[in-house]
């Protein structure tokens, strides 16, 4: 009997879904920790399982190649050179899975994250250690841990892009339950996806200035990919100021084979800018929105990032990411797609003169209001912002001819498209709900977006789009320099398309016709009234 239920244990495990495996994956550290750490737990272990079939399948294909000689199995540059992690056999996963059950099985993982650190530079800071030591978590609970990574392999889940796709679970995931400050980490790959279709990013240096679990930079390469690309065309440059973030994203990439300078050390942008004199060809970006405090008072106020403009307040770094931003840009072609609260398109004061003078330089090209409820810590709607230093008449990398767009802005509101909604678990009895833009919208975004560029089909819609100018009756300037899309998209009030006379008819007839319905039914049940009453006497 009991073999005959260990078999079903088994079966039922083999038909279990990725999304299931994953969430017992989660669920095998619930209550132990916190959620910082049960994540970087869950992820580091993920990210040993996906380096260690890497290593093993190198070591076959060198082993039928050479032969089982030490001399070459043990090599590590004959690993390196296919953008393979070398593992000592302390790091191995097959070594970890063996002792799974042992009781110091924690001690041997934190053993396996330094021993994989030590041996290979590119990994330096990205794996957490003695961090399994101090996780407070049971023998049994890191067994099973171990157990449900060990099930997720490419050889009995067929995805395109297996890691990619757990990667994005646990981090989309773990943001979820996260609180504001928590979830700030991970951006949702739509809003990503579309930011990378809009600024197209073929080729050169993608920055982000505050680069969380780095997920601009995997779509970045993922763009490319799905073009037909060359990978090794981009290189990606970031810093992040959350210790743990950045070994996140350090982590995420080197699993991927993503090469990339993330700066020495996890630190303010502001405070100690790590790719100080680096100029960019592109950034994708998600700096969190009001950021309070980035500065003292009588700090950075004669920074050089603010040089012709407004000194930023405070109070809020909203306008000091876009000046950091915009002193990285190469002067000649640098463009910049990046994510703010929709407070910052009418701020006042200070914030009002630096808009007024971007405006004015003629550096902002697109203002895109997203659809709320599409972020895991906030449901405001939010709005993308395309900067470009060069918005002259000239031709692009598809060998598109664009049109000179100097002085005009092209303004879309999306709030309206909300019917996407995906369902995230976050326990067994609660979800969360969140917005997701389907490729077909993302398509139509960037269809409108290019043909304005080209000049090619563009047409103001309605509800959806307009193109407006910096001088003029109706422009910009005219407007206070207000980047309120709202102020410039034509809104259509359908309440003058209704037929009062006619609908007041309607609305009459359906009166009188209620009322003589219910005078027949009322004499109808007199008359049955009166029968019954009849009968009885």
């Amino acid at each position: 009997m009991a073999r005959k239920t260990t078999v079903a244990k088994r079966r039922q495990q083999k038909e279990k879904t990725l999304e299931e495996v994953l969430w017992d994956c989660r669920v095998a550290l619930r209550g132990v920790g916190s959620i910082e750490k049960n994540r970087d737990a869950v992820i580091s272990l993920a990210f040993l399982k996906f380096a260690g079939d890497k290593f093993e399948k190198r070591r076959r294909e060198i082993a039928e190649q050479y032969g089982a000689n030490p001399i070459f199995l043990e090599k590590s540059s004959f690993y390196n050179a296919r953008n393979v992690f070398y593992l000592d056999e302390e790091s191995r996963w097959s070594t970890l899975v063996e002792n799974a059950g042992a009781n110091d099985i924690a001690v041997r993982i934190d053993t396996a994250m330094a021993k994989a650190e030590e041996r290979n530079p590119a990994l330096r800071g990205a794996l957490p250690l003695n961090l399994f030591s101090t996780l407070g978590a049971e023998t049994r609970s890191v067994k099973t841990l171990i157990d449900s990574v060990n099930q997720i392999g490419g050889g009995r889940f067929h995805e395109e892009d297996l890691i990619g796709r757990v990667y994005e679970y646990f981090l989309q995931s773990f943001a979820v339950g996260s609180s504001k400050e928590d979830g700030e980490f991970y951006t949702p790959a739509s809003v990503v996806q579309l930011i990378a279709e809009l600024l197209e990013p073929y080729e050169g240096v993608v920055y982000d200035p505050c680069c969380g679990s780095g997920g601009m930079f995997v779509q970045s390469h993922k763009f490319v990919e799905s073009h037909h690309g060359n990978r090794r065309g981009i290189s990606v440059v970031g810093q992040e100021s959350n210790p743990d973030t950045w070994r996140l994203c350090k982590m995420n990439l080197a699993v991927r084979g993503i090469s990339n300078d993330l700066g020495e050390r996890a630190v303010s942008t502001f405070t100690d800018d790590q790719h100080r004199d680096r100029k960019v060809d592109f950034i994708m970006a998600n700096p969190p929105f009001n950021l309070k405090g980035w500065r003292g008072e009588n700090e950075l106020t004669n920074d050089p990032r603010w040089a012709g403009y407004a000194v930023p307040p405070a109070s809020n770094a909203n306008y000091a990411w876009i000046l950091h931003m915009l002193s990285k840009l190469d002067v000649d072609h640098g463009v910049a797609g990046f994510l703010l609260a929709n407070g910052a398109l009418n701020a006042g004061d200070a914030e009002a003169e630096i808009r007024r003078k971007l405006l004015e330089n003629d550096k902002v090209e697109a203002i895109i209001v997203l659809p709320r409820d599409m972020f895991y810590t906030t449901d405001i709607s939010v709005t993308l912002w395309i900067m470009r230093m060069n918005k002259h008449a000239g031709e692009d990398h598809e060998g598109r001819r664009l049109r000179d767009r100097s002085g005009e802005v092209l303004f879309m509101d999306l709030r309206t498209w909300d019917q996407n909604v995906e369902t995230y678990k976050l326990d067994k009895n609660k979800r969360k709900k969140k917005v997701v833009l389907t490729p077909e919208q993302i398509a139509r975004v960037k269809g409108i977006y290019t043909a304005w560029q080209t000049g090619d089909g563009y047409e103001d819609i309605p509800e959806l789009c307009a193109s407006v100018k910096l001088e003029g009756e109706d422009g910009l300037r005219a407007n206070g320099f207000t980047l309120t899309p709202s102020k410039y998209i034509e809104f259509v009030d359908h309440d003058l398309d209704i037929d009062y006379a006619g609908e007041m008819t309607r609305i009459r007839e359906e009166m009188r016709t209620t009322l003589r319905m219910e005078e027949e039914s009322q004499a109808m049940l007199k008359a049955a009234f009166e029968g019954i009453g009849y009968g009885l006497e």
